[in-house]
């Protein structure tokens, strides 16, 4: 097969698909530069802080755009974060209090969190404060709202804790629309429950914000969508202003909170990294439709489809098979920028129970906005694609990740 000629041809038939992404695109490219011109930002705002960070004025400008875009009273975003899981777990850790409850509406949250909770034995878990924890499954890709609604009306949740992304699971994303809805029941019967939302790869993939519903508070990475392949660590929590207070004195300290924490030189590159971001997510999604469209057409099952509604940026690849699910990964890496001559193969990880395939070749370590595509490697061996500095480099990529698996 000429696979140049095969994903070619196959994208003539995306011109509608990429359409409705440009035009989420322009929305969310507006939003962004109207925060950029209403907070009058200007090239001081790039300049370093260092100690304690007093008076930052550009890293107290980034928190104020951040919460203009999202529709936050407060944001908190740091390169003291060094992952949306570090994120979420300040969060959790800031928001519960010993003999507080936690309870996931989404099902087992993602897997770098289960040390956090608790799921898994550590001593320095929510658990281990005496913290509790249930979760109530999804029911075909919803939520359960008659579950959600008769467990809360019997227990007294503190938090409610919604991830958006699939993560390693078999399910679909969660849609803002389904959001809203939850929210609204939640607080019909007890308004004092704090909704916080993982909202991990799921930035600028649709018009409306999550805090744009009854949701409280949200948390996610900026080596991820928001940070453009520009940012190189860090972290971002938006929400009401007494929980972004809290969250800000758990990640540095009671009675400082938000008015420390230096810069580093950083500003620039989170600025940045929001400029471009939009732009990282349209090459992301149009990557996402291509490779659902063509793996669909070579018989493999993908999940969303197509021409499905897009809630992340995660493009899952089914595959039943081990062996093509390494192979496929193996591809995308020879199709990466850095590292193309390595060959990859599974191996541990820390924070997972099955040994992981991690195709990332990346400028910045981790970054899922750049192209990457990862699995564990348990049945029914499934690839999590996502991201895509550029739309040409995410073609040239699934070029080489459908030759790799043709080659076997």
């Amino acid at each position: 097969m000429d696979v140049l000629k095969y994903v070619l041809d196959t994208e003539k038939e995306l011109k509608q698909e990429f359409e409705k992404i440009d035009e989420i695109s322009f929305y969310n490219s507006k939003k962004v530069l109207d925060a950029f011109k209403k907070y009058n930002l200007s090239e001081k705002d790039f300049v370093s802080s260092t100690g304690y960070g007093y008076g930052d004025i550009g890293r107290e400008k980034i928190e104020k755009i951040y919460s203009e875009i999202f529709n936050a009273e407060d944001s908190l975003v740091r390169s003291q974060f060094i992952s949306g899981s570090h994120a979420l777990t300040v969060c959790l850790f800031s928001l519960l209090r010993p003999n507080d409850l936690l309870l996931s509406i989404s099902g087992t949250p993602y897997d770098t969190l289960h040390e956090v909770i608790g799921i898994k034995d550590n001593d320095s878990s929510l658990k281990s404060f005496n913290i509790k924890y249930n979760e109530i499954d999804l029911l075909n890709d919803d939520f359960d709202y008659e579950k959600i609604k008769q467990y809360i009306s019997n227990n007294k949740v503190k938090v409610i804790e919604i991830q958006r992304s699939k993560g390693y699971s078999t399910r679909k994303s969660i849609s803002i629309e389904k959001i809203e809805k939850v929210c609204d029941l939640i607080k019909s019967i007890d308004k004092d429950i704090i909704i916080m939302v993982d909202n991990c790869y799921c930035e600028f993939v649709s018009k409306k914000q999550v805090l744009e519903t009854k949701a409280d508070i949200i948390v996610g990475s900026l080596i991820k969508n928001l940070g453009g392949g520009i940012a190189q660590n860090g972290a971002y929590i938006c929400g009401k202003k007494e929980l972004i207070k809290l969250c800000s004195e758990r990640l540095n300290l009671p009675g400082e909170g938000k008015e420390v924490g230096p810069s580093l030189g950083f500003n620039k590159d989170i600025l940045l990294g929001l400029y471009l971001s939009v732009n990282a997510v349209n090459a992301s999604l149009k990557t996402a439709i291509l490779t659902s469209r063509v793996m669909e057409k070579l018989g493999y099952d993908v999940e969303p489809k197509y021409n499905e509604e897009r809630v992340d940026i995660v493009q899952s690849i089914i595959f039943n098979d081990k062996d093509k699910l390494i192979k496929y990964c193996q591809g995308i890496q020879k199709g990466s920028a850095i590292d193309s001559n390595v060959t990859l193969l599974p191996s541990d990880m820390p924070g997972y129970d099955d040994q992981i395939i991690m195709a990332s070749g990346s400028f910045t370590q981790g970054s899922s906005i750049e192209l990457s595509c990862d699995g564990p490697i348990r049945s029914p061996y499934i690839a999590y694609q996502q991201g895509s500095l550029t739309y040409e480099y995410g073609k040239l990529g699934l070029i080489n990740a459908v030759e790799e698996l043709l080659n076997e």
